[in-house]
């Protein structure tokens, strides 16, 4: 883990910088109404740990909203931008929903497996990719579509997806 956590009082459980950035979502919203920023503060946080969140992390966040730790608990493990163990540098989120079905995800999803012979949820050997199957990105007029890191890619081809895997591991 990264220098994230520090020790003393609640004022103290994160960096200051890290602190800052989150105070400054809580403050977006009503006084008592702290949990409302789980979500920017988790990106924080999961950003700040090489993409990924611990219990630690989790629960000094929930200290530091004072809410319940199941609170921060249930917003991670529902949402798939969310990562509970480590991952590689880069992400690849490969929407498997329906317009992208139908456009051929499961075409673009063997062709990365076989490339990176890596299946979905497991990381390449070297660390650098990240394969996740996930329900629905939202652009579904470019299918079939990927998102790799906070970038998304449409009307994927074999050739397009080569060219943005071999720039991403030069």
């Amino acid at each position: 883990m990264t220098e994230m956590l520090l020790t003393g009082p609640k004022e103290g459980l994160f960096t200051e910088t890290l602190r800052e950035q989150m105070d400054t979502w809580i403050a977006k919203y009503p006084a008592g109404q702290a949990q409302s920023a789980v979500i920017p503060c988790l990106h924080i946080l999961q950003a700040a740990n090489e993409g990924w969140l611990t219990t630690a992390i989790m629960d000094a966040l929930a200290s530091y909203l004072s809410i319940p730790a199941i609170s921060v608990y249930e917003v991670a493990t529902f949402y798939t931008m969310f990562e509970l163990s480590p991952v590689g540098k880069h992400k690849i989120s490969v929407c498997t929903n329906i317009s992208c079905m139908l456009c051929g995800s499961e075409k673009v999803m063997q062709h990365i497996e076989q490339k990176l012979n890596i299946k979905p949820g497991q990381t390449t050997e070297d660390g650098l990719f990240t394969l996740k199957e996930v329900e629905c990105l939202g652009a579904c007029v470019g299918a079939p579509m990927m998102l790799v890191d906070k970038q998304y890619h449409e009307f994927l081809t074999e050739d397009k997806i080569d060219d943005i895997l071999d720039r991403l591991n030069s």
